[in-house]
């Protein structure tokens, strides 16, 4: 999202599992909903010259705090992982994939 940030944000996080819901849970996050104004953590963050190089890009991530684990969710392979919030648009879907491969033999020189 560019421009000016919302106030308060709202959403759902969700677990799919064969296209039925096996978890769900409503998540606040937004400015109006954290500990610190963003004018506060920009000011700390910027107050060290590293961090102002010219040309460098500077996104703020929202953290929620609903967990699947702490209700004792565990995942599969083909899970889909979905996060809804209205001002955002369509909900972003991952889906739960597993890598194979084989451990190769450590060679010392």
């Amino acid at each position: 999202m560019l421009g000016q940030l919302p106030e308060y944000l709202n959403g759902e996080s969700r677990i799919l599992r064969q296209g039925q819901v096996l978890w769900a849970s409503a998540w606040k996050s937004g400015e109006g909903n954290m500990s610190h104004r963003i004018s506060g953590l920009e000011h700390h963050h910027f107050k060290y010259p590293i961090f102002r190089a010219p040309g460098s890009v500077h996104v703020h991530f929202f953290g929620t705090a609903t967990l699947s684990f702490a209700a004792g969710i565990k995942t599969q392979t083909g899970d889909v992982f979905e996060i809804e919030c209205r001002e955002f648009g369509r909900a972003l879907c991952n889906p739960l994939g597993q890598l194979s491969f084989a451990p190769a033999p450590v060679r010392m020189l």
